[in-house]
C-alpha cells in the first residue's frame, strides 16, 4: 500500500504525538508498505530523508520552537502541506491519506481527499480534540470546532489513543472511533543496569508547561532532602524559568540537570541511566514517555489521569498519585529511595508490563483498518 502522512511533528520536533507518528511509519514502512510523511521543518533538519520504504519531507511551516507549535505555524503548515502533498499525491500515487493529528494535519487532509479523490483517516492523540489540552487549545477551538466537526464526519476512519481522548472527541463529533493504544518496541528500548551504590536516578521526561506540571518536580523533590537522589529534567517550555527559579529557591542546583530539549536517543540514554521516572501530569491521555519508562525498565511515580492507570500493574511497579496530591508524590518516591529491593522489584515489574504494549500489536490495528479504507474507497 502507498500511504501518504501528514503530521506537523515528527521526531526530532514535537513530543509524544510525533514520536508515534514515527513509530507507526517506519513499523507499516517494514512491513513492506511505502509511505511518504509530510512534516514540519524546523532548524537544520534535511528537506528530504529516505530510509527504506519510509521517505520524510520537511515543508516550511514558520515553526520557531521544537517543542511547540503556535496557532500561526499549524495555519501555515495547512496551507504548506496541502501544496506540498498535491505535488506528492502526482507523484507517489498515495491509495489513502493518514493525517495524524485532527488539528491541523486534518484539515489539510480533508481538502487534498476533495482535491483528489484519496479516502482520509485521523488519528487523534488527545491536544487535537476539545477539551484534551485546555491550557494550551481552549481559546483555539472556540474559533475553529464549528469547521473541525467537517474533518471528522468526512474521515473514513477515525482512531485516538486511548479511551479518554474517545470520549472527549465523542462529545463534540458523532462519529465512530476506534482505539489503538501507542506502543512500545520492546527491542529498540532496553533497560540500564541497576546500580543500588549510587543516588536514586529520577527522571521527568515532557513539555515545561501547566498541563505536564513540570513546576510540581522542584516542589516534590524539595521534601526528600535528607534522602540521596539526583534528578534529571528533560525538555523546554513555559515553566522553565519557573522551575529554574524554585530549583534555587530550594538550594537544590547541584542535585538537578536541566538538559532543555534533546533528541529521542537522548531520552532512551537518559532512561538507561535513571530508575524511576517522575510524571506528576494535570492532563495527559496515553503519554508515550510512560510507555518508554516501562520498556526502560523504570519504577513509575505517575498521575491517576487518562490511561496512565494502565501502566502500573499488580507486581507492584509504581504508584498512582493523584494529580493534586504532592504529598503523595513524595510519599511514593520516599519509599522507592529508601528501600533499594523495593526498587529493583518495581524497575523489573515494569519491563514485564511493556509486554502488554507490544507496538506490534498497533500496528496490526492499524494495517488492517488502512487495507479496509482501500478496499472500500
Amino acid at each position: 500500500m502507498n500511504i501518504l502522512v501528514l503530521s506537523h511533528e515528527y521526531p526530532p520536533v514535537g513530543g509524544g504525538g510525533g514520536q508515534v507518528v514515527a513509530d507507526v511509519s517506519r513499523q507499516l514502512a517494514l512491513r513492506g508498505h511505502s509511505l511518504h510523511v509530510i512534516t514540519a521543518h524546523f532548524g537544520d533538519l534535511p528537506e528530504f530523508e529516505k530510509q527504506g520504504n519510509l521517505v520524510i519531507e520537511r515543508i516550511p511551516s514558520f515553526r520557531t520552537q521544537s517543542f511547540r507549535a503556535g496557532f500561526t505555524t499549524m495555519a501555515c503548515f495547512i496551507l504548506q502541506s496541502i501544496r506540498h502533498g498535491l505535488r506528492a499525491i502526482r507523484l507517489f500515487q498515495p491509495e489513502l491519506i493518514h493525517a495524524h493529528f485532527a488539528v491541523p494535519a486534518g484539515f489539510a487532509a480533508l481538502c487534498l481527499s476533495r482535491l483528489t479523490h484519496r479516502p482520509y483517516i485521523i488519528t487523534a492523540h488527545g491536544g487535537d480534540v476539545p477539551g484534551g489540552a485546555p491550557q494550551k487549545t481552549d481559546r483555539w477551538f472556540r474559533f475553529v470546532l464549528p469547521f473541525t466537526k467537517t474533518v471528522w464526519r468526512n474521515a473514513s476512519a477515525v482512531m485516538s489513543v486511548s479511551q479518554q481522548t474517545r470520549r472527549f472527541a465523542q462529545k463534540h463529533y458523532p462519529v465512530d472511533i476506534k482505539v489503538i493504544p501507542n506502543g512500545i518496541d520492546l527491542q529498540t528500548f532496553q533497560p540500564g543496569r541497576f546500580q543500588p551504590e549510587k543516588p536514586a536516578r529520577i527522571l521527568f521526561v515532557g513539555r515545561f508547561s501547566p498541563e505536564k506540571n513540570a513546576i510540581a518536580v522542584p516542589h516534590i523533590l524539595a521534601k526528600l532532602n535528607d534522602l540521596n537522589w539526583e534528578c534529571v529534567m528533560l525538555g523546554d517550555g513555559l515553566q522553565m524559568e519557573e522551575v529554574k527559579r524554585a530549583i534555587a529557591d530550594f538550594e537544590m542546583e547541584e542535585r538537578f540537570h536541566l538538559k532543555g530539549w534533546v533528541t529521542p536517543a537522548e531520552v532512551q540514554q537518559c532512561m538507561q541511566n535513571s530508575d524511576i521516572l517522575l510524571m506528576p501530569s494535570l492532563l495527559d491521555s496515553m503519554p508515550v514517555t510512560g510507555l518508554h519508562g516501562l520498556a526502560m525498565g523504570l519504577a513509575l511515580v505517575v498521575s491517576d489521569i487518562g490511561s496512565c492507570a494502565d501502566f502500573i500493574t499488580s507486581e507492584g511497579n509504581g504508584f498512582l498519585v493523584s494529580p493534586d496530591d504532592l504529598d503523595g508524590f513524595t510519599a511514593a518516591l520516599r519509599k522507592l529511595i529508601m528501600n533499594k529491593p523495593l526498587l529493583a522489584s518495581a524497575r523489573s515489574a515494569s519491563r514485564r508490563h511493556a509486554r502488554n504494549f507490544d507496538l506490534r500489536s498497533a500496528i496490526d490495528s492499524y494495517e488492517a483498518t488502512i487495507a479496509q479504507v482501500i478496499k472500500g474507497k
